[in-house]
């Protein structure tokens, strides 16, 4: 109502009825909301976080309140796939600007620790998390993988992997502690 106001004071009080006026404040109401508007597909903190090794359910194992926000925090907005381990996203959620498409956050393949699967290639993932990291990650490639990994500290490395058959549109970044025995 404070836009309309506003807008008519431009002219008189009549131009509250003229159609061009309704007009150009309905458009300007809705650039305003818009403007305004969460953003839904912004970069989740969480699993940056995990991704980066900043955060880790390791670290938080004797810490019984962190460790129960952190599940509930998961459980509250991702979905469990009843095929395994994984975690489906309820909504659209983002990490280094990329889509988030599952949640691994006990593993990251054979190892222990905290795990996505971004909607990208492997080149644009890794370009998203170096720029991340602000540092190059040491990769290779064999047995059909691309992988490349960065120590962050003891029990620490993050990593990313992808399929090294140059059609692969989905990419695992993640941050492991330890190989499971």
């Amino acid at each position: 109502m404070r836009v309309k106001r506003a807008l008519c004071r431009l002219r008189d009080s009549t131009c509250l009825e003229s159609p061009t006026m309704k007009t150009l404040t309905a458009m300007t109401l809705a650039l305003l909301c818009a403007a305004t508007a969460p953003a839904s597909a912004a970069d989740d903190a969480l699993l940056q976080r995990m991704v980066l090794c900043q955060d880790s359910w390791l670290d938080w194992k004797g810490d019984e309140a962190r460790l129960a926000r952190y599940v509930k925090e998961v459980e509250s907005r991702f979905s469990h796939d009843t095929r395994g381990a994984g975690f489906t996203p309820k909504a659209p959620t983002k990490a280094f600007g990329l889509p988030v498409a599952q949640l691994f956050p006990q593993s990251v393949g054979m190892a222990l620790g905290f795990s996505v699967i971004v909607n990208a290639d492997f080149a644009q993932a890794r370009r998203s998390l170096e720029g991340q990291l602000g540092r190059t990650m040491k990769c290779e490639s064999s047995d059909g993988e691309n992988a490349c990994e960065m120590k962050i500290g003891e029990k620490k490395t993050v990593v990313l992997m992808s399929e090294d058959n140059g059609k692969s549109r989905q990419t695992l970044l993640g941050c492991y502690y330890y190989y499971e025995k």
